[in-house]
């Protein structure tokens, strides 16, 4: 069964003005996994596609969606999947991929319907593409591992990049995952922008009672979501995006846009925030 919600880009004027159900409604998607659903938001930050795909042991498909206005939905997309629950595989071209927590798979355009199956929970992104790039499958091993952060900071963190100029090509779509070590509760700490390009961050590996404080909102007047387990929060270029967390969690961030230069950022010091 689909389900494709659509957001709109929001000014930042307009952002300001918004109560906590607003920037919510605007701001965060919930409910994106629901077992025997693939449920998809489709938002008009550089036409970025975001979702879940939960067969539950069952079988879905992913092929036509009105909203892009093509007869398949990877006829001028790309698509990266993560992982983040049991085993399962996913299906595209004749092929099969079989998927364990944490692995990541890209598929290029024109890949034609996607199948998934099995216990996976799995994590959709999707950009416009205009060449088809080789799909891969990686597992946590082969990624680009980054260490950030300090423990005095509470910040000490893994930036696994997958989906990267450093690991594999792809078109517009840059994506990984985000890991913090124990005792370490922010992350992206110092914030900052980037004009050029959207992003998203899916929160997971959260027990039930936990939240995450997201922030967001231009760095002169901040804004704040939480955030449950699962779900993601849409971060347009004029936002920052940072947060911390009652307990355990990881993100993974998936960008779109002018670059695929991971470090096109325009930091801003916490002193500046407000």
């Amino acid at each position: 069964m689909l389900h494709v919600e659509t957001r709109h880009a929001v000014h930042p004027d307009q952002a300001r003005t918004m109560d906590t159900a607003a920037l919510r409604r605007h701001f965060l998607a919930e409910g994106l996994f629901q077992d025997g659903r693939l449920r998809l938001v489709y938002t008009h930050y550089d036409r970025f596609v975001l979702g879940g795909a939960v067969p539950a042991g069952g079988h879905l498909t992913l092929d036509h969606v009105a909203e892009t206005g093509t007869p398949g939905f990877l006829d001028r997309r790309e698509l990266g999947i993560v992982n983040l629950g049991g085993p399962g595989t996913v299906t595209a071209m004749g092929d099969s991929w079989a998927m364990t927590r944490g692995d990541v798979l890209y598929l290029g355009m024109g890949a034609g319907p996607v199948g998934f199956a099995g216990e996976g929970r799995f994590y959709l992104a999707s950009a416009p593409a205009h060449r088809t790039c080789r799909t891969r499958l990686i597992r946590p091993a082969e990624a680009n591992r980054v260490e950030l952060g300090s423990a005095e900071a509470a910040n000490r963190r893994a930036i696994m990049q997958f989906i990267h100029p450093l690991v594999m090509e792809s078109c517009q779509l840059v994506l990984g995952y985000t890991v913090l070590e124990p005792g370490s509760v922010w992350n992206t700490m110092p914030p900052h922008t980037h004009d050029r390009r959207m992003e998203a961050y899916l929160y997971w590996d959260m027990a039930p009672g936990d939240r995450v404080l997201h922030l967001m909102g231009p760095p002169d007047e901040t804004r704040h979501l939480f955030v449950a387990n699962e779900e993601a929060a849409l971060s347009p270029p004029w936002s920052i995006h940072a947060g911390a967390g009652t307990g355990r969690y990881g993100f993974v961030w998936a960008m779109a846009g002018d670059n695929i230069d991971f470090t096109d950022m325009d930091m801003v010091a916490p002193g500046d925030l407000r």
